[in-house]
Parts: C-alpha cells; sequence; structure tokens
C-alpha cells in the first residue's frame, strides 16, 4: 500500500490559525508586560517562532522566544534544556508551543520542565491536535483538532516562509 500524504492545512490556513491563537493568547494576557513564548525542539519551536512574531505584531507587551530541548524517548533521564536562562521566567507569563499533539508526552514533559521554575501562568499551545491523549494534558490554544486513527500519521512541514500540514 503507497504511503499516501493529504494536505490538511495550506500555508495560509495555518497563517490564520496563527493570526487566531495570537489574539487569544493576547486577550487572555493583555496586561502582561511581558509573555514568554517557549517551543518544543524542533517543529514546536519553528511554529512558536511564526506564533511570537505574530504576538509581537499585536501586542505591546514584550515577547521572549526560547527553545526547549526534550529527549522525546527518554525524557525521564535525560533533563531538558532551554536556551534561555531559566531565571527569565521568573513571574511571568510562559506560552508552551508544539506543532502537533499526539500523545501528550512531549507537552506534558515540558510542562513538567518548566514547574521547576516560578512563573506566573502557563497555558499550552499546539497547531494541529490528534485527540489520541496517553497523558492527562490538555491544550488551551489549538489551531485543528483532528480525530485520526492510531496508524494515520500528521506532519508539519517547514519551508522556508512557508508551512503545511500533512495526514499519512
Amino acid at each position: 500500500m503507497p504511503n499516501t500524504k493529504t494536505l490538511i492545512l495550506n500555508n495560509e490556513q495555518i497563517y490564520q490559525k496563527i493570526n487566531r491563537i495570537s489574539y487569544q493568547i493576547f486577550e487572555d494576557n493583555h496586561t502582561e508586560k511581558e509573555i514568554i513564548v517557549v517551543g518544543i525542539a524542533k517543529n514546536g519551536y519553528l511554529f512558536a517562532t511564526k506564533l511570537a512574531d505574530q504576538l509581537g505584531e499585536i501586542s505591546k507587551a514584550k515577547i521572549t522566544l526560547a527553545k526547549l530541548t526534550i529527549d522525546k524517548e527518554n525524557p525521564i533521564t535525560t533533563k531538558g534544556k532551554m536556551d534561555i536562562s531559566p531565571e527569565l521566567l521568573s513571574d511571568k507569563v510562559v506560552i508552551l508551543v508544539d506543532d502537533v499533539l499526539n500523545s501528550g508526552k512531549a507537552l506534558i514533559y515540558g510542562v513538567k520542565y518548566l514547574l521547576d521554575f516560578p512563573i506566573k501562568k502557563m497555558s499550552t499551545t499546539v497547531l494541529v491536535d490528534r485527540n489520541h491523549k496517553k497523558y492527562p494534558i490538555g491544550t488551551h490554544y489549538v489551531g485543528l483538532s483532528l480525530s485520526t486513527t492510531l496508524q494515520n500519521h500528521i506532519s508539519v512541514e517547514f519551508s522556508g516562509s512557508k508551512i503545511s500540514a500533512f495526514l499519512s
């Protein structure tokens, strides 16, 4: 059986979702002076970059972008790493971002990592939620909720300034 890919979100649709999510984040945090957007490496960070750019366009708050690297295969024994000083999270609103919520493993370990710091408030954001969570994690901001089979795979592909999401 050939492995076919079906486009589920094109570049324009993804940017519409980024715009909507940015306004939702802004609406919920309009009184904040700084918002930290933390993207889970690799594609979560690329999505977070686009989200942070749009949030910076609509908000007067300082938007700080950070990359969180988690060993998704062995998150318990390998501590996550962030590319900014954790002290910058103190008493700040943090938005944790990933591209696809599949089992919830990456997102829940991202939350676990961030809870070691005295943050003010945390929200989670994903572009696509597949509705197959194995971990008790919810999302506050979702671009698209899509019920799929366990055999399906969602991929978000970044090519320069263009983004597409596929189901295979």
